[in-house]
């Protein structure tokens, strides 16, 4: 990892980025995350005031975030000239009813690029900056998931489709050079070390249907498990809202954990909600498979005996994606939190973080007393492969 020259890297790229868009104006989506704004700073670099950094507040953020991410952006030392648009009323149009995360994602992109198309005529601009980066590209390519970003590289023309031409700096970095770039390029840490943030937002989070009861409580279970998690230091940490209709209960599941642990029947119920979540199989190909929901009505066993139990599980069940386990509450009423916490270089793999039991109870105490209408709070036991980061 040291090999790699920032300073190199930036020079070159400024020049490349000037060569290409000239006098051009340049329109670039900025989020506040690091690889957006890595690639906002050294197109300003470039261009100057012809670069416009545009703030989409499509209602998938964080609680506060649209502010907070432009006070971040426009204030000294990176001085980017942002604007913020409200477009919550279009994506939550373009999103209604629709379950299937792939659906969910195309949607998204869809509707982003969309947005950005009537931006940039607004604004006179022929070109878009993106913050894409090689992973974006891998996964997309290796079928893992469509990254809403992914556009030339499978097969479709922006220019024909939106009327722009793409440029995207980043491209031939992974994330942990991104924040070598942010860092020398003087950026404060809460930008530069920032976590990963999908740029379809919360909408991968809120799994299956979105709705604004489910985003409402996602926004806020989001803010309690980042306030827990943040001092972990963990990649990545969220969390996950699935649906508050009953599960099915899975009695043949709950005799297997059973007789894994050796404890009597009746102190496990293992559930499978009705919501699907996007994990990954040999090969790197994409799938669409069942949460498992196991309460543990005894002591809870220490993470290398959960691990076990979760591979398993998975080895034997090749359509379980996920296996979550029970904090506290319950699965067959309200809805359902899912809390996940992984650390990861690049992000292609991942493992999850063993959150300490009281922070995973005081988190959810927490969520509990803030969202009254979820039912039972989860932690995600499973790593990367075979899950994604995200559930979708």
């Amino acid at each position: 990892m040291s090999s790699f020259d920032a300073k190199q890297f930036v020079e070159k790229q400024i020049k490349a980025v000037k060569d290409v868009l000239g006098n051009n104006k340049a329109i670039i989506a900025v989020s506040g995350g690091v690889d957006s704004t890595v690639s906002a700073v050294i197109t300003y670099k470039a261009i100057g005031s012809n670069l416009i950094c545009v703030f989409i507040d499509d209602n998938f953020m964080r609680l506060g975030e649209p502010e907070r991410v432009h006070t971040l952006l426009s204030s000294t030392p990176l001085n980017l000239p942002v604007k913020i648009v409200d477009e919550r009323e279009r994506f939550m149009k373009a999103l209604n009813g629709l379950h299937d995360a792939e659906e969910k994602r195309k949607a998204f992109r869809d509707c982003f690029y969309n947005t950005f198309q009537d931006t940039a005529k607004r604004e006179g601009c022929k070109f878009l900056v993106q913050g894409t980066i090689k992973a974006d590209i891998e996964e997309t390519a290796a079928g893992v998931k469509t990254q809403h970003n992914i556009l030339e590289q499978i097969g479709i023309n922006p220019v024909e489709r939106y009327g722009y031409r793409i440029v995207e700096p980043l491209v031939q970095l992974y994330k942990w050079q991104v924040r070598i770039v942010a860092r020398y390029l003087g950026m404060p840490n809460e930008l530069s070390e920032r976590q990963p943030f999908p740029g379809p937002g919360l909408s991968v989070r809120v799994v299956g249907e979105i709705t604004n009861k489910k985003l409402e409580i996602e926004k806020k279970a989001t803010k309690i498990v980042e306030d827990f998690f943040s001092p972990l230091g963990p990649s990545q940490f969220f969390a996950a809202i699935l649906s508050d209709s009953k599960p099915k209960k899975d009695t043949e599941m709950t005799y297997e954990i059973a007789n894994i642990f050796k404890i009597p029947e009746n102190n496990i119920d293992v559930y499978i909600p009705q919501e699907k979540a996007t994990g990954v199989l040999k090969g790197n190909n994409r799938v669409y498979g069942n949460i498992l929901l196991v309460n543990i009505n005894e002591n809870i066993p220490n993470y290398d005996s959960l691990n076990k139990l979760r591979e398993n599980i998975q080895n034997k069940n090749p359509g379980v994606s996920r296996v979550l386990l029970n904090v506290s509450g319950r699965a067959d009423e309200g809805f359902k939190i899912c809390m996940r916490a992984i650390t990861s270089n690049d992000f292609l793999t991942a493992e999850i973080v063993k959150v300490p039991w009281e922070i995973l109870m005081k988190a959810a105490d927490n969520i509990h007393k803030e969202c009254p209408e979820v039912g039972g709070v989860y932690y995600d036991l499973t790593p990367k492969p075979p899950a994604t980061v995200e559930f979708e």
